[in-house]
């Protein structure tokens, strides 16, 4: 078989994958170079390559690198957030901490490529944000779950918003510190962070005051 041969096969071969089906095989390749390479490393070039087609394919579907990152970006966001969002309707307050911290380590567990691009530079060029303001809308569904908590305990349920970013932010940058160590198992992490979570919560003093700081002024 000559190399005209070879070539007229492969015509053959992506004429038939239909416009859907290239677009979510750019999605794909663009999802795995991103988080290999981040969002300036990564070029149009690699990204037709690898898919086997020419630039204008990529431009026609996207129009551009920036158009496919923000199509990763916000699928990965919308999966997190629907395994965030599911975890987060259990019963009681404890219940729903352990469920949250369960649900993001699984992500991690289950679509590491995906959060790798959440983490790794979440390029201003894209039309959904950032993994910061993944992390806000996560706590913004967390900061009714403190404020009730709150409010039984009789704190302060102003203060809820400052304390479920904290919450989050706990989890999440242990989150990218498990996607490098995987161990121990995410059940035994989930563990851990609840226990500092709540058995920190359950200890809250009404009105806390930096103990260093007096000594040093006495």
């Amino acid at each position: 078989m000559g190399a005209a041969d070879s070539e007229q096969r492969v015509r053959v071969r992506r004429k038939r994958m239909t416009g859907k089906e290239r677009r979510q095989q750019l999605v794909e390749i663009g999802r795995e170079l991103f988080a290999e390479r981040g969002f300036d490393a990564a070029s149009v070039e690699e990204i037709a390559a690898r898919a086997g087609v020419s630039k204008p394919v990529v431009y026609e579907h996207f129009g551009g690198k920036e158009g496919l990152y923000a199509v990763v970006v916000d699928r990965e966001m919308r999966t997190l957030l629907g395994m965030m969002g599911e975890a987060l309707t259990s019963d009681n307050a404890r219940g729903k901490i352990e469920s949250a911290a369960l649900a993001l380590l699984r992500y991690v567990e289950e679509n590491t490529v995906g959060f790798r691009v959440l983490t790794r530079d979440s390029h201003v060029a894209s039309g959904t944000g950032s993994f910061a303001s993944l992390l806000n809308d996560i706590a913004s569904q967390v900061e009714y779950i403190m404020a009730d908590e709150f409010a039984e305990r009789g704190y302060d349920p102003a203060l809820a918003p400052m304390y479920s970013q904290a919450l989050v932010g706990m989890w999440a940058l242990t989150g990218q510190w498990w996607l490098e160590v995987r161990k121990p198992k995410r059940e035994v992490v989930a563990a851990h962070l609840v226990n500092l979570a709540w058995n920190g919560l359950s200890s809250l003093e009404p009105k806390p005051k930096l103990r260093s700081r007096k000594r040093r002024s006495s």
